[in-house]
């Protein structure tokens, strides 16, 4: 089993140039990032048409964390005549958990169960309002994560791209310290956003994700 992330960037047509190649250089920058925090050959991700991409990540337990990593590392993004703290880009994710049948030379070229259940969903996405879901073979875990996932989008949806920026290095694993060091902040100010980020309610939600899928795979 393994997870696939498909994601497309949110209205990409109406980024200027910059800001888009601001965003591209972010994801290659983290996507290299990821490959080198696990072991060699669990995680790969390609961009694709510009404003999409697709991951394959081997410890599936982790693709939901991987998933927020990569969303926050967008919302963050700033352009360089911003005049608001509201994000700018976002991104609508779909994981799909499911077999592996073939392995290309690239992602695009392999496929399997994991493959078409990410791309399906993402597929139904585009004309809804839904920021991340996600798709198994088992139904009992999916209508729980269905629930789960929409709440979890109405909480996302109120990050600023302070709020964002805290998540992300969250994710990473990092303390509030050394958050505060990084941004430059006191360590007050990184508790305040991660309280308004809605981090007690996501670090659960990631720990029950990591735990029903290993017990059901």
């Amino acid at each position: 089993m393994i997870a696939v992330i498909t994601a497309d960037l949110i209205n990409s047509s109406n980024y200027s140039e910059s800001f888009l190649d601001e965003i591209l250089k972010n994801l290659n920058s983290e996507f290299e990032k990821l490959q080198q925090d696990y072991a060699k050959n669990e995680i790969d991700f390609e961009i694709y048409r510009g404003d999409s991409f697709q991951g394959v990540i081997s410890k599936y337990q982790d693709s939901l964390k991987i998933a927020l990593r990569i969303k926050s590392l967008i919302n963050k993004v700033k352009s360089k005549d911003q005049k608001t703290s509201s994000t700018l880009a976002d991104v609508k994710i779909a994981i799909g958990i499911g077999a592996f049948d073939y392995k290309g030379d690239s992602i695009a070229e392999s496929n399997g169960q994991a493959f078409q259940l990410s791309g399906r969903t993402l597929d139904e996405m585009k004309n809804d309002s839904r920021k991340i879901r996600l798709k198994t073979p088992l139904e009992s875990l999916n209508s729980e994560f269905e629930a789960s996932l929409f709440l979890l989008d109405a909480v996302m949806e109120k990050w600023s791209q302070a709020s964002a920026e805290v998540v992300y290095f969250l994710l990473k694993g990092m303390k509030e310290t050394e958050i505060a060091k990084i941004l430059n902040i006191s360590q007050s100010a990184v508790n305040q956003r991660k309280k308004a980020c809605g981090w007690e309610a996501i670090s659960v939600l990631l720990k029950r994700f990591e735990n029903v899928t290993t017990q059901s795979f």
